[in-house]
């Protein structure tokens, strides 16, 4: 199956920024979109106006912390729709400040949402797309992991770790049947700061994203490019950032 029209797709962290444009974006263009998130309530909503606008929409509260979670939104896909064309890991948090700071249990979480999430991604999906023969893992890395500044070693390190990851799964999955896309947005308008605890720096944070972040839909657009190529073209990176960033 070639373009976006008629695939299934899951996303998670679907309730806001980047996930809520992508899955608006893609049921647009004609995709069943399977919704994942913490935040039911959220869901729920955008679930309903996907629905009103004509699109085909399910939705599944979702902690990609929990493995069983992960497990529940791709079944979910498979009994509505009858398959799983593509995973979106998208859920992540920013828990972005020094490491001196020794917020150990904020780099916890981020290891548990950041990266332990993909991982659970790939072991709900991976069996599906193995037995249809064809599937397509997208997640949402970093620039962070590109270009390491203070503030942000550890939530950098979770990334590259991710990035690390699809490399390796991609080089495992040369007999055809899985797709690996990285997409790595710079500062891109969306509530990632809402976990950072230094005032000071949520507040710059936030000002870089007011005064020249990306309009999520851009990242949604560049997810949609890797999606509708051809099964033998693998996009395996984007990257993608405000031009103005330095």
């Amino acid at each position: 199956m070639t373009g976006i029209a008629g695939k299934v797709v899951a996303i998670t962290g679907a309730s806001s920024g980047i996930g809520e444009a992508t899955a608006r974006l893609l049921a647009e263009r004609g995709a069943a979109v399977v919704l994942g998130a913490r935040r039911g309530a959220r869901l729920d909503d955008l679930g309903g106006e996907i629905r009103a606008a004509g699109g085909r929409v399910v939705t599944c509260t979702t902690d990609v912390t929990l493995r069983a979670d992960v497990e529940a939104l791709v079944a979910r896909a498979v009994d509505e729709f009858g398959r799983l064309d593509v995973l979106v890991s998208n859920a992540g948090i920013g828990k972005i400040g020094p490491v001196a700071a020794l917020d150990t249990d904020g780099w916890s979480e981020m290891i548990d949402v950041n990266l332990r999430g993909v991982l659970h991604g790939i072991a709900a999906a991976l069996p599906v797309f193995q037995q249809q023969g064809a599937g397509h893992f997208i997640t949402t890395v970093s620039t962070a992991g590109l270009k390491i500044v203070p503030g942000q070693a550890v939530y950098a390190a979770t990334k590259n770790a991710v990035r690390t990851l699809m490399e390796g799964l991609r080089q495992e999955s040369t007999n055809g049947v899985v797709r690996t896309t990285s997409i790595s947005p710079g500062f891109v308008r969306t509530e990632l700061d809402a976990a950072i605890d230094d005032p000071a720096l949520r507040d710059q944070i936030r000002r870089n994203m007011d005064d020249f972040g990306l309009p999520p839909e851009a990242v949604a657009r560049a997810i949609a490019f890797a999606m509708e190529q051809p099964h033998d073209v693998e996009i395996g990176d984007i990257t993608i950032r405000p031009t103005v960033q330095g």
